[in-house]
């Protein structure tokens, strides 16, 4: 991969990762558009730590308070008494389905799950569900009142998302407004519960290419595809909290869908490799 490669990637990344339209769909697409390879699932979740930084500096005082909250509870015995601590095992919580199903499935991630079909069909499937939730969702609760189920239900969600086109960002918001939560707040309980998973998926990966890559890593073309993940992706939540806090998420239903159909179309005239 070469430094413009990943730069235009990562900046795929960082746009895709937290807008409701799945990164890892997108950076299987545009590759196979521009005739480049695939750059593998690796690659993706490294870069995701830019996004990751991302986030961490939007909410930098939101996670501040979270593990204050968490250690005081802690050091107190009473773990559960505030809000913000409980919040905090709220997402430690919501971060274990993944966790565990990252593990058992890798191989699958890596491999057969990787296909474009599999990608069209995700991108429509999350679509029809993301339009299910804003028809019956009742978007009255704040995030202080989501429960224990609430949390453990979108962190149940946020497993799928292991299946390229779902979108991580896109099937939490779907759960959490199906959970009862406003669109903002379902947004930054997403946001929030990212940081975990991605810290760990990213890591983890970071010292897989370490270990398999004979020649050495790419720190050139993994450096600027990050720094370009972090800068779009810091534009991308700053865009999609105050756009969903005066719209709903139809817009995102209308892109997945048309861009699942484009696919699929590409797909069968053979333009584009399944």
């Amino acid at each position: 991969m070469d430094p413009l490669q990943a730069i235009v990637l990562g900046l795929v990344q960082g746009l895709t990762e937290y807008l409701p339209i799945s990164s890892t769909a997108h950076l299987r697409i545009v590759p196979a558009l521009a005739g480049w390879p695939d750059p593998g699932a690796a690659f993706s979740a490294v870069v995701q730590l830019g996004t990751l930084l991302a986030v961490v500096v939007y909410f930098a005082r939101d996670l501040w308070r979270l593990a204050r909250a968490f250690a005081l509870g802690l050091a107190r015995r009473r773990p559960f008494a505030e809000p913000d601590a409980r919040l905090a095992w709220l997402l430690l919580l919501g971060t274990l389905p993944i966790g565990l199903a990252g593990l058992a499935c890798q191989d699958a991630i890596e491999g057969a799950l990787r296909s474009l079909w599999v990608v069209s069909v995700s991108l429509a499937a999350l679509a029809l569900v993301l339009a299910l939730a804003e028809r019956v969702g009742r978007r009255s609760s704040a995030l202080a009142g989501l429960g224990w189920g609430g949390g453990l239900a979108i962190g149940l969600a946020q497993a799928l998302a292991l299946v390229p086109g779902v979108s991580r960002s896109g099937v939490t918001i779907t759960a959490g407004l199906f959970a009862g939560l406003t669109r903002a707040d379902a947004a930054r309980f997403s946001f929030l519960l990212s940081v975990p998973a991605v810290a760990a998926s990213g890591l983890y990966e970071l010292l897989q290419l370490v270990r398999e890559l004979p020649e050495g890593v790419p720190w050139l073309a993994v450096g600027l595809g990050t720094a370009a993940a972090f800068a779009s992706g810091l534009g991308a939540i700053a865009f999609l909290m105050r756009f969903l806090a005066r719209h709903s998420t139809w817009v995102f239903v209308i892109y997945r869908l048309v861009l699942a159909a484009v696919l699929v179309v590409l797909l069968s005239c053979g333009i584009l490799p399944p």
